[in-house]
């Protein structure tokens, strides 16, 4: 029994770190079903919708790209702590707002404290797993990311709907969680044994070996379409289902952009049996095929387009950004995989916010439907001749 007790606590600490995970992540999408409810109160633009949304990646990118080594310097924990901090000033900007000012503060943080977790989590999830564990432990981290992600707008849409003051119980609800999440932190141990001041901390430059750019140039594009794709789910989803489809149900409007989440989590765990040179042409195959169902449901204004779009769109993301990561990595000399890594996470949060701020733009020049149309299209062009050129080239399965 005491041999039984020693296996499971590892695993226990690997699952509560993953627990943590997905409730910085919940807290980023959270706002996503409540934009239309701020576009009442506060009376502005769909085009300011979606740079409110974009002012998250603007500071997720700041922080991969300035202290995402941080963990690996001063220790898993403290940085983690840091960004549970952020994520729980960001729901009291929420709680607080009276203006658009604190939405753009609520999302920023929210965005510092996502990017804090992207790489710290990651491999505290995994450095918390019993030995022998590490493809279990990368799923539980994966689960953990996009589930969380997934989670945030489904809490938030079924309190908005079914529960009293729709816009202040969802983020009551997150600020405990991040207590709570706090907590637990707080009990785990630290996995860095080599901890060195804060101050020894330095700015990560992106990195591109000139040996890694016929895979990054391909890997880069699916995950820079394949995040464009969340963005204008998470963003402008919510405004179409209202405005198009007279789908005012909030819990409705969550669940559709939780599924795409979902969807992703279940592609990325899906790569380990496909294989990474399948699993990029086919994530890119699949993201058209979304993109294909999305237009189809701008056209004809149908919900089933919509939920297909966003399950098809979902597994080709999670399919092409695990693959791309994989051969990326698999690509890069060892002193530059950390350069290498961060530079195409650069490139998939400068998806969830350019493209969404151009069909913010469009919007009110082509109505919401025009505008995703035009998005699709570039999109779509951008993802093909990626995908035909890794059904030309298959990237190395392994490191």
């Amino acid at each position: 029994m005491r041999g039984t007790s020693r296996g499971r606590r590892p695993w226990t600490r690997c699952l509560l770190g993953g627990a943590v995970f997905a409730v910085c992540m919940a807290g980023t999408t959270l706002p996503t079903p409540l934009y239309g409810l701020y576009q009442e109160k506060f009376g502005f633009s769909e085009l300011t919708v979606t740079v409110v949304y974009a002012v998250y990646a603007f500071g997720v990118m700041g922080v991969l790209l300035l202290a995402g080594n941080a963990s690996d310097t001063v220790g898993r924990r403290p940085v983690l702590l840091c960004g549970l901090a952020c994520a729980a000033a960001s729901a009291v900007c929420f709680l607080s707002a009276t203006g658009l000012g604190w939405l753009y503060a609520g999302r920023l943080l929210s965005g510092l404290s996502a990017g804090l977790f992207t790489g710290a989590a990651t491999a505290y999830v995994m450095e918390l797993a019993p030995p022998g564990g590490a493809a279990k432990a990368t799923l539980v981290a994966t689960a953990a990311n996009m589930g969380g992600l997934g989670c945030g707008p489904l809490l938030a849409g079924v309190l908005a709907q079914y529960a009293p003051m729709p816009l202040y119980l969802p983020f009551a609800v997150h600020l405990a969680l991040v207590a709570c999440s706090a907590a637990v932190v707080l009990r785990l141990p630290e996995t860095v044994d080599r901890r060195r001041p804060l101050r020894t901390v330095r700015p990560q430059r992106p990195g591109l070996p000139a040996q890694v750019r016929p895979v990054f140039g391909p890997a880069a594009t699916a995950s820079f379409v394949g995040f464009a794709l969340f963005g204008v789910f998470t963003s402008v989803s919510p405004a179409f289902l209202a405005q198009s489809l007279d789908v005012h149900n909030h819990a409705v409007s969550g669940l559709v952009v939780a599924l795409a989440f979902l969807a992703s989590t279940v592609g990325q765990s899906a790569v380990g049996r496909v294989g990474v040179g399948r699993s990029l042409p086919l994530g890119c195959a699949a993201l058209l095929a979304g993109l294909a169902l999305l237009a189809g449901a701008l056209h004809w204004d149908l919900l089933a387009l919509v939920v297909l779009s966003a399950l098809v769109g979902g597994g080709g993301q999670g399919l092409a950004f695990r693959a791309a990561l994989s051969a990326v990595a698999a690509a890069s000399p060892q002193d530059s995989r950390a350069a290498v890594i961060s530079t195409l996470f650069v490139v998939a949060y400068a998806g969830i916010s350019v493209p969404v701020i151009g069909v913010g733009v469009l919007s009110g020049l082509l109505g919401l439907e025009g505008a995703g149309l035009v998005f699709i299209a570039c999109m779509a062009a951008l993802v093909a001749p990626a995908a035909a050129y890794l059904l030309r080239h298959p990237v190395r399965e392994d490191p």
